[in-house]
């Protein structure tokens, strides 16, 4: 019977810290033989396992054990589990997975273990049956931001349908409101009309199919007016192209589904307003200078940035940015990402990140160099953008929005020439602090979960969590 032991073998070389031409000399074989039996291409033989158990002293039945019975049940167990209904692995998929990759294969355990735990008590808290699981379902913004991220951000199909939206004849900024508006009349029958606040207090813009009228407030910008044009004829002109995307989501919940269509039909819409090879010609051009983008396409700043973001189309891509967007409290609002950088999927985003203190100076771009855990690092501006003010009391509705790109694009972004003139300072910053590796940064929040070294009562750190 043939014997593999490549994982294993891997693993016990990598604790002997040795290279694999080290393991030969040791074992008496070639470099590509061990090469050959870490990946499995070659089965071992018996006189190998017995110097095997000569050099490293390890029980060659241990080593040579290739089906380890209790492993393959907990798998069994575990893929019995509802959740993987749809992709269940059949025996001979769990005994290669074991064989080929045991560490992945307990790694998986160790994670449904822990999503059983947390079931559990997410049950237990909110006093359900585990017939009802609702609360154990995404959020419909983390679907969002899954399933563009897994796209890299970039649809070609809606930037297909943008190009052609306006039949290749050029359309002014400045005219676009009108001749949306006269598409809407002739296409859809829909009558645009703008509203006092106190005809429509709570939304910002109403879409009634039975009134044949889409109803804009009187609180939404010129820019943000148009945006909206555009997105309701997004929603209803590009419905199939929408469906057709919709069918690669796999989900059939409906407020993931719906908050993803939005979200495309938004993508659509600064598509028609931002298009694709005149906006990255522009950008690099002005080395993504947001605020003249923002005035030559006659969007909003965030609007801009957004758009920013899809520019991955293969052949002609732009810079790959993340977006994070942030009220004052520190919360995530919105996120999109074509980038390596890792976003805050719950709670505030590192309090490190100069986003925060771009309160401080509204409307002033604030740069910042930022490291990660991992040491990938990352040019950062962040600026602050206003909402909708309806009266008075609404006057101070700002968010702060966040834009980043690895440092090797620094070349083609204009608010970083000031940067490699000097010694820029690196800040170190996570994702946010309840998974953040940092143990002594001074800005810590939360007891990070993966950090669990004991509490040393005779001293005090820079915070409460670092002694």
């Amino acid at each position: 019977m043939k014997t593999f032991i490549g994982p294993r073998l891997r693993r016990l070389r990598r604790n002997a810290q040795q290279t694999q031409a080290e393991m030969a000399k040791v074992l008496g074989i070639s470099n590509s033989y061990v090469n050959m039996l870490e990946k499995n291409e070659r089965s071992v033989s018996v006189p190998v396992l017995l110097r095997l158990f000569e050099a490293y002293g390890v029980d060659w039945r241990d080593i040579a054990d290739e089906d380890d019975a209790a492993t393959l049940g907990s798998l069994r167990s575990a893929f019995q589990d509802p959740l993987f209904d749809d992709h269940k692995p059949d025996m001979p998929q769990l005994r290669a997975l074991l064989s080929h990759a045991p560490d992945v294969a307990h790694s998986f355990l160790q994670l449904h273990h822990a999503y059983r735990a947390a079931t559990d008590q997410l049950l237990l808290l909110s006093n359900a049956s585990e017939s009802d699981l609702n609360i154990l379902r995404a959020s419909p913004e983390a679907v969002v931001h899954d399933f563009f991220r897994d796209n890299r951000n970039h649809f070609p199909e809606l930037e297909a349908a943008a190009a052609s939206f306006w039949g290749g004849v050029p359309v002014e900024p400045d005219e676009t409101y009108a001749m949306l508006k006269q598409r809407l009349r002739e296409r859809q029958r829909l009558r645009t009309r703008v509203v006092p606040v106190s005809e429509m207090p709570d939304a910002l813009r109403e879409y009634d199919e039975d009134r044949r009228e889409v109803r804009l407030s009187e609180g939404l910008d010129h820019p943000n007016r148009v945006f909206q044009l555009a997105h309701v004829t997004g929603l209803i002109e590009q419905r199939d192209v929408i469906d057709g995307i919709l069918s690669r989501l796999n989900i059939d919940e409906p407020a993931g589904l719906n908050r993803c269509r939005v979200e495309l039909a938004n993508y659509f819409a600064a598509s028609v307003l931002m298009p694709y090879d005149a906006f990255l010609t522009e950008a690099l051009a002005c080395k993504y200078d947001f605020a003249h983008l923002s005035l030559r396409f006659g969007v909003s700043f965030e609007q801009a940035c957004h758009r920013a973001t899809t520019l991955q189309r293969e052949g002609a891509e732009g810079v790959p940015f993340f977006f994070l967007r942030i009220d004052k409290a520190g919360n995530v609002t919105k996120r999109f990402n074509s980038t390596g950088f890792h976003l805050a999927e719950y709670g505030g985003a590192c309090a490190r990140l100069d986003v925060h203190t771009s309160f401080r100076s509204p409307g002033s771009i604030v740069p910042q160099f930022v490291e990660m855990p991992d040491g990938a690092r990352f040019f950062v501006f962040a600026r602050t953008v206003n909402r909708p003010r309806f009266t008075r009391h609404t006057q101070d509705k700002r968010l702060a929005i966040a834009m980043g790109c690895s440092i090797e694009h620094l070349e083609a972004i204009g608010y970083a020439e000031d940067f490699r003139k000097t010694d820029a300072r690196i800040t170190e910053v996570g994702i946010n602090c309840r998974i953040c590796p940092r143990a002594n940064c001074d800005q810590r929040a939360h007891n990070a979960m993966i950090l669990n070294e004991p509490v040393d009562i005779r001293r005090r750190g820079t915070t409460r969590y670092a002694t």
